[in-house]
């Protein structure tokens, strides 16, 4: 059983709202993913989305961290940023094996907006993390890199490579699915997938109807 997993850290730009949104965008274009959760600190009741509880206060994207805590799931699980819309059919993101996005800046490093594994297979990722984030969350921490940002992506591909693990990349396995948002276009999809200050709620046309479901 396929879950989609996304993360609702509060005091931040996100609410509800864009879960029920990225929920309803998964029921219709998704419906390979059988559940979906939402790791929050917030009262979250969204009709078919799970509501669990997050269990440390870190701060902002690190509270990513906590969703490849072990016992989550079962199966194959994708992690998803919840500014990503759905326009088309998108099943593929359920399948199994693991696999990330590429980075849309640095080639050959992955990021976190879709990440898929299977079970606990990425539970060491939390448990490194939580041994000590203070550490992982410093800036260093993970030697030279390419991002100018120091995030949760970062550590996750640092954490990765140490271990010797190389997800495969979606846009090789999966060529066409995801689709990068440019306003001076209308048609995207079938996985929009928004970089730096681009924003759903800021989006027009096509993009902006599917997200807001009118």
């Amino acid at each position: 059983m396929s879950t989609l997993i996304t993360v609702l850290k509060g005091g931040g730009r996100y609410d509800a709202t864009w879960v029920e949104r990225l929920a309803r965008g998964v029921r219709r274009h998704a419906p390979a993913f059988a559940r979906i959760l939402c790791l929050t600190d917030l009262p979250l009741a969204v009709p078919g989305v799970e509501r669990v509880a997050l269990r440390h206060d870190w701060p902002a994207w690190w509270a990513k961290m906590e969703a490849f805590r072990p016992g989550l799931t079962d199966g194959p699980a994708l992690l998803c940023d919840l500014d990503t819309v759905l326009t088309g059919p998108a099943d593929a993101l359920a399948e199994p094996g693991l696999a990330a996005m590429e980075d849309y800046f640095h080639a050959g490093r992955l990021s976190t907006a879709l990440l898929r594994w299977h079970g606990d297979e990425l539970g060491p990722l939390y448990t490194t993390f939580a041994a000590d984030p203070a550490h992982w969350m410093a800036p260093g921490s993970c030697g030279p890199v390419p991002n100018a940002v120091h995030g949760d992506q970062v550590v996750v591909d640092h954490l990765l490579r140490r271990s010797g693990r190389q997800p495969d990349v979606i846009q090789r396995i999966h060529p066409g699915l995801l689709d990068f948002y440019d306003p001076r276009r209308d048609a995207h999809g079938p996985v929009v997938i928004f970089i730096g200050a681009a924003k759903p709620d800021a989006a027009t046309g096509s993009v902006r109807a599917a997200w807001s479901g009118v």
